[in-house]
């Protein structure tokens, strides 16, 4: 009962606040407006950390090394808080299959951020194609969605390709990143 309870807070505190952390990374990565609701959030609840990251790690090719580090740095503390809750032993425990298992998650969590991104502007279209957060879901989804538009025409008025890259991440969830995650638990 008390691994179930461990388990549960590293579920919704932990590994949000990775999500959280890749998705300024991303944000920032993709030149995403930042000047509106959920901008200023992620900007709010990570400036604590990040900003005194920076110090230390400086942009690596213009790219906000310090939210990428630390946003892998929690999600490798979740990963070893949810084995040794599991009884994994962290007397022999192997840092390579961490360092993979961890690059995996971080992987996954970008393609679940991609398709949250993707769902929300599909809904967002359909009830308030005006709202703030729209500027914000166009820079995150538009450059995927850019090479899928020039194969695919949209069909009347409907564009499907928010449907199609949608299909994409998911088989991307499955098939090669199913893989790399089932290798690097047998690193483990």
């Amino acid at each position: 009962m008390l691994n179930e309870a461990l388990r549960f807070l590293l579920d919704a505190l932990l590994q949000p606040f990775a999500a959280i952390l890749l998705l300024r990374f991303h944000l920032q990565w993709l030149r995403a407006p930042m000047r509106n609701p959920l901008g200023e959030f992620v900007m709010t609840l990570t400036n604590f950390l990040v900003l005194r990251t920076r110090r230390f790690i400086p942009p690596v090719l213009g790219y906000d090394a310090a939210s990428l580090l630390l946003a892998f740095l929690v999600e490798a503390a979740y990963l070893v808080a949810v084995l040794w809750a599991q009884g994994f032993p962290l007397v022999a425990f192997p840092l390579p299959g961490l360092l993979a298992l961890t690059a995996v998650k971080l992987l996954k969590l970008g393609l679940y951020l991609l398709m949250a991104a993707l769902f929300a502007q599909a809904v967002l279209s359909w009830v308030n194609p005006y709202t703030p957060a729209a500027g914000l879901l166009n820079a995150v989804t538009h450059r995927f969605l850019a090479p899928l538009r020039r194969i695919i025409p949209p069909l009347g008025n409907i564009d499907l390709t928010l449907l199609v890259l949608l299909i994409l991440c998911q088989l991307a969830l499955i098939v090669p990143l199913g893989w790399l995650e089932s290798v690097a638990m047998k690193l483990l």
